[in-house]
This record gives structure tokens, C-alpha cells and sequence, in this order.
């Protein structure tokens, strides 16, 4: 057992002890019932033995017949003795599964009271639908199997001795040593059972914060992502199913060693044994209480603490484990400050690290395919509006994906005011940058909701200030204001790109990256709004869509499958065929 084991175990002694403490008169009932059975047993084997020796073998019939009637009555009985002991199962059971769902409900809800991530507590769910059952199925298995082996068990036992002690010498080892094997895989069993119900908790809480989030998937791009997250997590649950489906294989061959070997050995011993004065009815009593009684009843057992057992232990270090101490505040790593607050007050460190950073970055999809960026260096100043150019497929929506932590490089690092992206969890990623895709995102809600959807905090006065900004006035005015229902299908995509332009203006983010975002908006409206993002406080990264957003740009960055080149409209014109092409190619 390991110590995490043992300290469970220690930790749930005392409310076990309580817990049957105010029950004695239950467990009583079902004491008596289970001598019963254990009367019910040893008669049966016992029986049998005299029906041969002193009825059929001895020449009478008639008592042999009588002794196989008392076996029979003994077997029917079985059917009274296992009603009443369903009957008191419940008595302790039930109260077991209501004691569980209080607690689960009340640490639940005192998480809530507290705070954290959403407020609620997610594995909460788990534990209220299918830990609760788990424990309760878990623990009335325990307790049938284990009343039910300790009884019969002695019952067997003792019929056996009273048949012939070299009985005993005969059936025990062969037991005790499928015993011992099966014991050696409940820790390893208990270890799988962990890990199977904590991967089963992360996928869970992996969903619900997945489904919460859907609206800041579309909208930034990071569907892949989380997706790839939850592909990573069902493969974890299936791994340790896969774990778990292997050692009760084990714990199935340790129950056929059990449930045959004690057999065996008495088939092969039968010499040995009538040579030590045992009968022919005694044989046949010692093979009756094997394979009716003491076999069956370890079989159940070994099931039982295989699997409900490891089960319980888990599911109830789960439930009534100590609650999970808060997880410590993040440390803020060195870097430029952010702030909350509208966009125009938007403030950047600009005297300490570049804005946007590549370090030798290079990605391909695939182990042998050709890198679509290979040892890419780029260094962005705080404030700087870049232009990302070059011919379909090279790798700027990529670029983009990777600069917004959607993407992890193969090699290289990936920096956004001064910090690593890749890995980042998507809360702070959504605080460093905002990443507007071709085909812009515009939920079903108000005009209003949907332009402050990444600040909520913006006032009318912002809200009215970004609409003129970017001319989406006449828009508003046709919809009903800020407060009308937007109809997603009800407009056209040059309008949802500018409703997702004026969001990214109102972010705080310092960092904006536009995906040939204005591809579906006229010359004049394209240069209304990269001039409005450009004058906003941040970095602007823009993937051209026409000449003019290249000549807009304080810098442009030329890909072009070999080596990257990054500088001004008329430094790229001398030094960049590519670059002096795509001018050709847009001008005409």
C-alpha cells in the first residue's frame, strides 16, 4: 500500500467508525441473517457427505435420501436468507449515498461562496451523478461479498474439518496462493482507478470550460487549440481505461487460479487422502462445499475488491477528501504592464521589451513535410503597425496563428510583450492580443454587446466614439441602435468585418492582429479602419490584402519561402523582386 493509500485509509477511518457507529442495530440484523447462511453451508456439504457414507454406500437409500432432502431444504432456504439480507443492505446503503450527496452539494457550494475560476466547482457534476453511484454500488458490493465470504467461508471451513482434517492440508494452500496472487494487484488496481476517474474529471472540466468559452474560440481563433487540449485529454482517459482494462485481466487469472487449482488439487489427492481414512462421502461433502460454497464465495470476494473496492476507495478519498486549497495567484512575469481601461488610455511599457518577438521560429505540418516557416526572426516595436505580405499559401495566416498562441512552433519561441505565448492558458493569452480572422465573428445579441464583447466595461460615449471611427454609423442607425438584435445572417461580410474591427479597437489588449480581416470592405473603408486601429495605443499587425495596407505600414514583412525580408515600402522595392511583383500585380 502505498502512503497516499495509507493516509487515506487514515483519513476515512474515523467517519467509517461513526458512520456504522449509529447503525449497530442494522449491521446486528444482518449478522444474524449471514449466520444463517453460514449454517446454511455447512449443512449442505455435510449432508451430502452422510446421504453417501451412511445412506447409499451403507445400503440404506432411505437415509440417504433424507440426508440429500436436508441438503435440499438447506439450498431453498438460501432464497429466505438473501431477501433478509437485502432488506437490512439497505438500511446502510441508502443513508451512505444521502450522506454523500450532502457533502459533494455542500463542498460544492462552499466553493462557490469562495470564488475561483467561474465561481462554481466543475468536477462537482461527476461527483453528484456518477462518484455518488459508484460509491454506493461500490460499498453494497463490499458489503454483500465480504459478509458473505467471512460466512461461508467458515461454514465451508468448518464442514471440511468435520469431514477430515486432511482435507484442510489439501484445499488451503492452493487457495491462500490464488489469495495471495490476487492481493498483489489491488495496489496497482487502486493506482489505474485514480488515474481513471482523474482523467475522467479533466475531460469533464476540460467541456464545460470549452462550451463556456465557444464565442472567445470563434472569435480569436483558437478552436485548434482547445481542440487538440481535448484530444490530448481523451487519449489520456483512454490510456488509463486501456491500464485498467489490463490489470483486471491480471485479476482475472488470479481468479481462475483461486477458482480452480483447490479443485484440482483435491482430484489429484484422492489417493493420498483415502489412504489417511478419508470416505467416499467426505470427498464428495469437500468437492459439494468447494464448488457450492467456498469457491463461489471467493470468487465474489476477489471481484469485489478488485474492482468496487479500489472504486470506493477512490471515489470516496474524492468526496470527502480535504477541499483542494485555492490555487496561488500566478506571479507576473517581467514585462511591459498592461492596463485594463478604454482603448484610447490604453498605456505600454515601451522602454522595456519589443511588443512582438520570433526567435528562429519554424513550423511544419508534419515531420517530413517542408517547413511553411523556417528560422523566422522578427522583432516588432511597441506601437509599430507591420504588414505581412506575399503570395497565397506562404504562411502569413500561420504567422498570425502562431503570434496569437494558436499555433505552437516546431522549433523556436514566440514572444507577445515579452512573454512566451505558446502553452499560455487562454485568459492571459486573450489579455496580450487579439487576433480578427477573414471570416469575422458576430454572435446573435445586441449591436452594443457585440462591440464590447472583449471590454464590457466600455461606456456609450466609447461605444459611439469607435462607431464614427470606423463609419459604421448608417449600420447601427438600420439596425436600431446599439440596443437592436443583431441578425448574424441578416448581414453582409464586409459589415461583420467591421463590427469585429470596431470589438478589436475597444480591446485593451496591446497587441492587434488582422488576418486579411478588411478583405471584404471597399478601398476607402479598408484605409478608414487601419487608420482608426493604427491610431489606437498598441501594435498593429495587419496581412495586407492590398497595396495600400503595405504602404500604410511603418514596416512590411516580404514572405516568400526562403527568407524573410522586413522594411519600408521603398526599402523592400530595391531590395525584394517578390515584393516589387506583388506591387506590379496589385497596381494593375
Amino acid at each position: 500500500m502505498t502512503s497516499a493509500e495509507a493516509g487515506t485509509l487514515r483519513r476515512l477511518a474515523p467517519p467509517a467508525r461513526r458512520f456504522l457507529a449509529h447503525r449497530k442495530g442494522v449491521l446486528v440484523r444482518l449478522a444474524l441473517w449471514s449466520l444463517a447462511e453460514s449454517g446454511q453451508a455447512f449443512l449442505v456439504g455435510h449432508a451430502v457427505a452422510r446421504s453417501v457414507d451412511e445412506g447409499f454406500l451403507a445400503g440404506d437409500p432411505r437415509r440417504g435420501l433424507l440426508w440429500l432432502g436436508i441438503a435440499l431444504v438447506a439450498v431453498l432456504s438460501g432464497a429466505r436468507v438473501v431477501r433478509g439480507v437485502f432488506a437490512q443492505l439497505a438500511g446502510v446503503t441508502e443513508p451512505l449515498r444521502d450522506g454523500l450527496v450532502r457533502r459533494a452539494v455542500d463542498r460544492s457550494m462552499a466553493g462557490a461562496a469562495r470564488g475561483g475560476p467561474g465561481g462554481t466547482d466543475r468536477a462537482a457534476v461527476s461527483r453528484l451523478t456518477n462518484q455518488v453511484e459508484i460509491a454506493r454500488d461500490s460499498f453494497a458490493g463490499l458489503v454483500l461479498t465480504l459478509r458473505s465470504f467471512v460466512f461461508t467461508a467458515a461454514g465451508a471451513l468448518l464442514g471440511l474439518l468435520s469431514l477430515h482434517p486432511a482435507l484442510l492440508v489439501v484445499v488451503l494452500p492452493p487457495l491462500a496462493a490464488g489469495l495471495a496472487l490476487f492481493l498483489v494487484t489491488l495496489r496497482p488496481m487502486a493506482a489505474a482507478q485514480r488515474r481513471a476517474l482523474a482523467a475522467d474529471e479533466a475531460l469533464g472540466d476540460h467541456a464545460a470550460r470549452a462550451r463556456a468559452a465557444l464565442r472567445d474560440l470563434a472569435a480569436c481563433g483558437t478552436g485548434p487549440g482547445v481542440e487538440r487540449s481535448g484530444a490530448d485529454l481523451v487519449a489520456d482517459a483512454a490510456a488509463a481505461a486501456r491500464t485498467l482494462a489490463g490489470w483486471a485481466a491480471v485479476r482475472t487469472a488470479a481468479l481462475g487460479v483461486a477458482g480452480h487449482l483447490p479443485v484440482l488439487a483435491l482430484l489429484v489427492a484422492v489417493e493420498w487422502l483415502r489412504g489417511h481414512g478419508v470416505s467416499v462421502g467426505a470427498l464428495l461433502g469437500a468437492f459439494t462445499y468447494l464448488v457450492q460454497s467456498l469457491l463461489p464465495a471467493l470468487h465474489t470476494l476477489m471481484t469485489a475488491l478488485g474492482a468496487a473496492g479500489s472504486r470506493l476507495l477512490v471515489v470516496l478519498d474524492r468526496i470527502l477528501g480535504p477541499e483542494p486549497e485555492p490555487e496561488p495567484e500566478p506571479e507576473p512575469e517581467p514585462g511591459p504592464s498592461t492596463v485594463s481601461a478604454p482603448a484610447a488610455a490604453f498605456t505600454v511599457d515601451t522602454a522595456a521589451v519589443p511588443a512582438l518577438e520570433l526567435r528562429a521560429v519554424t513550423l511544419s505540418y508534419g515531420v517530413r513535410a517542408e517547413p511553411v516557416l523556417d528560422a523566422l526572426d522578427l522583432c516588432v516595436a511597441p506601437g509599430e503597425h507591420l504588414a505581412v505580405v506575399g503570395p497565397s499559401g506562404i504562411g502569413k495566416s500561420t504567422l498570425t496563428r502562431l503570434v496569437a498562441g494558436a499555433l505552437a512552433p516546431s522549433r523556436g519561441e514566440v514572444r507577445v510583450a515579452g512573454r512566451p505565448v505558446t502553452a499560455r492558458p487562454a485568459a492571459e493569452l486573450a489579455a496580450l492580443r487579439v487576433l480578427v480572422p477573414q471570416d469575422a465573428y458576430v454572435f446573435s445579441g445586441t449591436v452594443g454587446d457585440n462591440l464590447a464583447y472583449l471590454r464590457t466595461d466600455a461606456s456609450r460615449a466609447e461605444l459611439d466614439a469607435a462607431v464614427g471611427a470606423f463609419g459604421l454609423g448608417p449600420l447601427v442607425e438600420r439596425l436600431g441602435g446599439l440596443d437592436a438584435t443583431v441578425r448574424p445572417a441578416e448581414l453582409s461580410p464586409g459589415e461583420r468585418q467591421l463590427v469585429a474591427l470596431v470589438r478589436a479597437y475597444l480591446s485593451p489588449a496591446p497587441l492587434l492582429l488582422l488576418d486579411e480581416a478588411t478583405c471584404h470592405l471597399d478601398p476607402a473603408s479598408e484605409a478608414r479602419a487601419e487608420e482608426a486601429l493604427a491610431g489606437r495605443a498598441g501594435t498593429l499587425v495587419v496581412v495586407a490584402h492590398r497595396l495600400s495596407s503595405a504602404v500604410r505600414a511603418d514596416r512590411t514583412l516580404v514572405l516568400d519561402g526562403v527568407r524573410a525580408q522586413c522594411g519600408t515600402h521603398a526599402e523592400l522595392l530595391g531590395r525584394s523582386p517578390l515584393y516589387r511583383d506583388l506591387t506590379g500585380h496589385w497596381n494593375s
